[in-house]
């Protein structure tokens, strides 16, 4: 007759079983469910910043701006990689602003690598999309917010995970007509990427019902800010700067980040700022804290040790673009990547309350943007009451009746 196991024996025996299934479900996390892994290989060109004295000693000098963002990317994809037998990795090639961007490719190229992010001006852009070796490659572009890249330039291999200057624009005014602050002070720099910003402004303006009631353009140099009496000098040149009639906000368009920040408190009437700096519209800002954001900005922090900016995001989106259509089509081929990302299944989850896709005209992924001040986020565009047929993340930017292309 058997004895009756012990209360001693009954608890080893269910310790045992906690302990195995703590191993089985070990193993299954930590070994990839596919013996054989598909290796995925990202190469990212990027054009090396210009060295500038920061603002102020509060802002960072950031080196590695869109390659952190592609790395946290490149971690997130291999997370979910171990589970669908894919590996992803990242080389990059930085060149100098003067710097032929060919060479970088054709280095890449020849390491096999087919699926590329580049963080480049408009004009190296196209030089890489139109190149013999790239009609069979996938390029994202991570860095220019030129609109004739999405309007009239565009380019079946080139996808566009940043906004358009149209974007970002047609974002403010939608908060802006929601404020009811029509009547608008537009202040432009002296670059041509403050022109080009301040021509998308006035389109948004035009589209949304606000009216332009004065505009000058910014002529002082930038001053030596630094020395005892720096303050001084801006607070008078702005004072007498904005001696214009009435307005509801002024708007400065200033890419090139020279002026703006100084018009903050300083202009003749006490008004709002916004545009390149104030009120700003942006893909995405370090006070984003809602869907999920709060947890992935502290993980980008804990790797890099500073906040993600909008070319780190937009790198993100390239990468996690990549992962998503190679999980869905278990494959890393760009003539199976394309189709589906630019088709009407794709999909991603982006943090910002609902999913992502690329518009199949302008291969330019289409996206909530945030409004945002220093501090704190202020909304999210496209606002409430603007609406749209199909979708009205088509609110922001050119649809498809505007845009030439033909791809």
């Amino acid at each position: 007759m058997k004895q009756p196991l012990s209360k001693n024996n009954n608890v080893e025996s269910v310790m045992m079983s906690i302990l195995l299934a703590i191993f089985l479900l070990g193993a299954i996390y930590l070994e990839p469910l596919h013996a054989d892994t598909l290796d995925i290989p990202i190469g990212l060109i990027t054009e090396e910043e210009g060295r500038h004295i920061p603002l102020s000693l509060l802002q960072p000098v950031i080196e590695d701006i869109g390659e952190a963002g592609a790395l946290q990317g490149i971690h997130d994809n291999n997370t979910t990689g171990r589970f669908t037998g894919q590996s992803f990795t990242l080389t990059v090639e930085k060149v100098k602003p003067d710097g032929p961007v060919i060479q970088a490719f054709r280095k890449l190229h020849k390491q096999g690598i087919r699926l590329f992010l580049l963080n480049l001006p408009a004009k190296k852009l196209l030089e890489i999309a139109d190149h013999p070796d790239a009609k069979a490659s996938l390029l994202f572009n991570i860095g220019a917010t030129d609109d004739n890249l999405r309007l009239n330039e565009c380019r079946a291999n080139l996808l566009h995970t940043m906004p358009s200057r149209a974007m970002l624009a047609d974002a403010l005014a939608q908060y802006l007509a929601w404020k009811r602050w029509t009547e608008w002070f537009l202040v432009v720099g002296r670059h041509p990427r403050d022109k080009a910003y301040a021509e998308a402004l006035k389109r948004a303006a035009k589209r949304f019902g606000h009216k332009i009631v004065e505009q000058k353009q910014w002529t002082f140099e930038p001053g030596a800010r630094r020395t005892d009496s720096g303050h001084n000098r801006e607070q008078q040149v702005v004072n007498e700067f904005s001696q214009v009639g009435d307005y509801d906000i002024l708007i400065v368009a200033d890419e090139s980040k020279e002026f703006g920040e100084f018009l903050t408190y300083r202009t003749y009437r006490p008004r709002p700022v916004g545009g390149t700096q104030g009120l700003s519209p942006a893909a995405w800002s370090g006070v984003h804290e809602q869907w999920g954001a709060t947890q992935f900005q502290r993980r980008f922090n804990e790797q890099h040790n500073r906040w993600m900016t909008d070319r780190d995001f937009s790198a993100w989106l390239a990468v996690r673009t990549i992962g998503e259509a190679a999980t869905r089509t278990s494959s890393g081929q760009v003539d199976k990547l394309i189709p589906y990302i630019i088709g009407p299944e794709f999909s991603l989850a982006a943090f910002k309350g609902r999913p992502v896709s690329f518009r199949d005209w302008s291969n330019q992924l289409r996206q909530p943007l945030l409004i945002t001040s220093a501090k704190i986020m202020i909304s999210v565009s496209p606002q409430k009451g603007f609406l749209h047929q199909f979708t009205t993340l088509d609110t922001l930017g050119y649809d498809r009746p505007e845009s030439r292309c033909k791809k």
